[in-house]
């Protein structure tokens, strides 16, 4: 079977059955609400449609991934996502038909990933037509945010997802734009009390970051088996390392500056949380601020001068 990036699943299985209107003008009908008047009976469907999916999960992975509408739900579907599937799915039914399996499985699979999203939190369906480029508004500290589940869908099922290890997956988009948003952060320890000079280290090995560690945070006992191991420590080849208490306490925060970007890594009184890569040029250096609610990287990439913001939780 030849190569998919998921632009290309989009216009062989998809686009041929929608209808005219929203064919001639995609970014209408992705960006126009098709229920402004909250029939409940349309909001119904698309419950209808997650259902569908839970019902048929069996058959279609060969095993019971326990779709409860939870979150961890969401991370099980993900790993079962393989390239071996979508291509057995691709292969049943005629492409660009409402036969086709693939088709079936993204537009029920979208449904039941919004829902999850959707139930237990700030959020609602925001309706499109078709119906399965719906979009769940989702509410939380950091703002509003449209969560496009059926893009992510086709971009985890592209071969660059399955070829990578930067964040393609559902599970990874999920995590991203649904459950670290909604969070409770304010919930972790405050486990770094009291002020202290954290000073910078200028020649980074992992032993100098470890003993680092014992002689200026000896409240993080331990970095988590998820941290970057020595051999990756070391491939990194970081010029140097910063460090910031933020959270009010809650989070030991890691700036390594590598050659194409800077590292992030949140440690809380349990070892590591999440890490984030930053790009920027290695010239003029990146500078990394933190505030009583937001991280600030100011740096340049290919000549242009830009401010990131995040909160102090990260995203």
């Amino acid at each position: 079977m030849r190569a998919l990036d998921a632009q290309e699943i989009f216009v062989r299985y998809f686009l041929p059955l929608y209808p005219a209107d929203a064919f001639e003008n995609l970014q209408k009908a992705r960006t126009e609400d098709a229920n402004p008047a909250k029939n409940s009976a349309i909001f119904g469907h698309l419950t209808d449609a997650a259902n569908v999916f839970v019902g048929r999960s069996k058959a279609l992975f060969g095993e019971d991934l326990t779709l409860d509408f939870s979150d961890a739900s969401v991370h099980r579907l993900s790993a079962a996502l393989t390239l071996a599937r979508r291509d057995a799915w691709s292969e049943h039914g005629a492409a660009g038909t409402a036969e086709s399996e693939l088709f079936n499985v993204v537009v029920h699979g979208a449904a039941y990933v919004g829902e999850c999203a959707r139930r237990g939190r700030s959020a609602e369906w925001s309706v499109r037509r078709p119906l399965w480029e719906s979009v769940v508004v989702l509410e939380s500290r950091v703002g509003t945010a449209k969560l496009a589940v059926f893009h992510w869908w086709l971009k985890s099922l592209a071969d660059e997802a399955f070829a990578s290890a930067l964040g393609g997956s559902l599970a990874d988009r999920y995590r991203t734009h649904v459950e670290e948003p909604t969070r409770d952060f304010d919930a972790l320890p405050k486990f770094l009390a009291g002020e202290r000079k954290l000073p910078r280290i200028t020649k980074p090995t992992y032993d100098v970051f470890y003993k680092y560690l014992r002689a200026h945070v000896p409240e993080i006992r331990d970095v988590g088996a998820d941290f970057p191991s020595p051999e990756r420590f070391g491939d990194y080849d970081f010029r140097w390392i910063d460090f910031f208490v933020v959270g009010d306490g809650r989070i030991l925060l890691v700036a390594c500056a590598g050659s194409k970007g800077i590292h992030l890594f949140w440690l809380a009184a349990g070892g590591f949380e999440k890490g984030a890569f930053l790009p920027c040029d290695a010239f003029p250096e990146p500078v990394v601020k933190t505030g009583v609610e937001k991280i600030v990287l100011v740096g340049r990439i290919d000549k242009q001068d830009f401010v990131h913001e995040m909160p102090w939780f990260g995203l």
